[in-house]
């Protein structure tokens, strides 16, 4: 997998970890090369059948500032332009984060280290699960800039958050501790800091002993689930099925269930 100064990449195993790596900027995602790598190693995870789940943090204090405001008032970078150029700059730029999210087959798991800011509060909602240290913080603060959320974030908030706190984050774009977050349903676990990597891992490695190729297929099928009809989303399933069952790593599960012992899935 790629490897970038904005992106570190680190393997192990079968399990992943991107780390934002632009501490200085606080993990701003809105730079062009930051944009690239991240879309870069989401591609490669499709690719790679050995990689069975993902971890995203950031370095430093924060896990990501969401949109560079220097290059707002300086209009600069994909904020630069006239009104078409500004639309193409997101176009072309941070919106290619929301569509490799979505198109992404493995399991991801945001650790959120510190704030997660606009667009930075998006990305962490692009991700299946959310595990925050106690220093986290979320919000959707595109209105107190007098903007709106450009990178999909009207998308996937509601769906992460519910309706009605979304439009509360959004409204009001203020920002929401670990504990809020937790009530609110936007995070699935609050650590404290010292080990929000760990427990981050902790939880990677429970889904990466899984077979690959069920992981995949089940991620589509609830992703899917959320804007199909029943009846269409049942074939679906009917036909991902039909494919796990011919899989040599079903067998191995049935085989190791019946025989007591854990199962050693390769992912065929």
């Amino acid at each position: 997998m790629p490897v970038s100064p904005k992106l570190l990449v680190q393997r192990d195993g079968h399990v992943v970890t991107l780390t934002l790596n632009d501490p200085d900027l606080r993990n701003a995602i809105s730079g062009i090369e930051m944009i690239d790598a991240i879309v870069t190693a989401l591609e490669a995870a499709n690719r790679d059948y050995e990689t069975r789940c993902l971890i995203l943090t950031g370095s430093g204090s924060a896990f990501s500032s969401g949109g560079n405001v220097k290059d707002m008032k300086d209009r600069g970078g994909m904020f630069g332009g006239d009104v078409y150029g500004v639309r193409t700059g997101y176009r072309t730029g941070i919106q290619r984060i929301p569509m490799a999210m979505y198109e992404l087959e493995v399991p991801i798991i945001a650790a959120i280290n510190g704030p997660a800011i606009g667009a930075g509060c998006d990305l962490a909602c692009m991700c299946d699960i959310r595990i925050a240290g106690r220093s986290a913080r979320m919000a959707e603060s595109f209105v107190k800039l007098g903007i709106i959320p450009g990178d999909g974030g009207a998308w996937f908030l509601p769906r992460v958050a519910g309706r009605s706190n979304a439009m509360m984050m959004a409204f009001t774009g203020e920002q929401f501790g670990a504990d809020d977050l937790l009530r609110m349903g936007v995070v699935s676990k609050v650590v404290d800091d010292a080990v929000l990597l760990a427990e981050a891992r902790a939880l990677a490695d429970r889904i990466a002993v899984n077979p690959p190729y069920a992981l995949r297929m089940a991620k589509r099928l609830i992703r899917e689930g959320e804007r199909t009809e029943l009846g269409t989303l049942l074939d679906m399933s009917a036909s991902m099925q039909a494919i796990a069952h011919q899989s040599g790593d079903h067998r191995e599960a049935v085989d190791a269930f019946l025989e007591k012992r854990k199962p050693v899935f390769k992912g065929r």
